[in-house]
């Protein structure tokens, strides 16, 4: 039988519980799951199945959400973190992992998390939950894809200000990136020689030098080594062409230069359907592209579509690992 998914609670205070009770009503029994967090901080009206073991998650979702039970101090307070409940999130993200890594669970999906309410409630001391699983992981460098069901998409700088993109922006950087993203769309994504275009950091990609140089300097070079090396990679390409229809239809996954520059297309595509993928574990991680929602928790507004399409895409990525 197949392991199943394991999803970890993310933030009590936020959707994640809602949106957990969703996908479990949505899915059933098509991408098995289980939930590590408390069960008391599921919906009331949602049924619960407590677990002691990932294998049972399957019989168990006939009867209700699988949890594996990890009891947290205090109530759930919609829309108000409790800082006596930040441990007990970090703990169910190291659990989820030794799980994963032990071949209990096929990938690890997570909820959001809260990352001021970590920090203050248990002294969390990294910038988010990617840099905490790569740590756990040991592993050093890891890639964000944004996958929806219409584009892949890999920044090359993630969460720092713009004015500090181009001193970011190494060529060892780009380098390992895109070899990065390449392994994992091979590896998880069962493309046997994955096309992958490369966006150029100015506008009209730098326009041979008179809008800037780093497409000349950085970018060019690094794609014509990796190509020597057998990758099939285009551009640098302006951004502002690379995401129509046509354009999309001519690779299977790009590399943007700076965060925006990635997400907007994927977010401006299917806003809700959007997944984060961590690429470069040794396991597959996948979460809903969106955070904690306190403004909307425990109001009956949250869309689980984005949590739905996060477990799909880690038991399909599990099985192109496996395979």
């Amino acid at each position: 039988m197949t392991a199943p998914v394991a999803l970890t609670c993310g933030e009590p205070a936020g959707i994640g519980p809602e949106v957990a009770a969703g996908a479990w009503r949505a899915l059933g029994s098509e991408v098995p799951f289980f939930f590590i967090g408390d069960p008391g901080h599921l919906p009331t009206d949602t049924p619960v199945a407590e677990i002691a073991a990932p294998a049972e998650a399957a019989a168990a979702a006939e009867r209700g959400v699988p949890v594996l039970p990890l009891a947290f101090p205090g109530t759930r307070t919609p829309g108000a973190p409790d800082p006596a409940q930040a441990q007990g999130v970090i703990e169910a993200i190291a659990r989820g992992v030794d799980l994963v890594q032990s071949g209990a669970a096929a990938a690890l999906c997570t909820a959001p998390i809260h990352k001021k309410a970590l920090a203050d409630g248990a002294g969390f001391a990294y910038p988010g939950h990617t840099e905490y699983l790569a740590a756990l992981a040991g592993v050093e460098r890891v890639a964000m894809m944004l996958a929806g069901p219409h584009l892949r998409v890999v920044p090359a700088t993630i969460h720092i200000p713009l004015s500090a993109v181009p001193r970011a922006l190494s060529r060892d950087h780009l380098r390992e990136t895109l070899r990065i993203t390449h392994a994992a769309l091979v590896r998880d994504f069962a493309l046997a020689a994955p096309r992958i275009a490369v966006a150029g950091l100015n506008p009209h990609a730098g326009e041979g030098g008179r809008m800037g140089r780093e497409e000349i300097e950085v970018i060019a070079p690094v794609l014509e080594e990796l190509r020597a090396d057998g990758m099939t990679l285009s551009g640098p390409h302006s951004a502002d062409t690379m995401f129509h229809d046509a354009a999309r239809a001519r690779y299977d996954a790009a590399v943007a230069m700076y965060h925006d520059q990635a997400l907007i297309p994927v977010k401006t595509l299917d806003f809700d359907r959007g997944v984060n993928v961590t690429l470069g574990l040794p396991f597959v991680r996948t979460s809903p592209d969106h955070g904690t929602a306190l403004d909307i928790a425990g109001r009956g507004m949250a869309r689980p579509d984005s949590l739905i399409e996060a477990l799909r895409l880690a038991a399909r990525m599990a099985t192109a690992r496996r395979q």
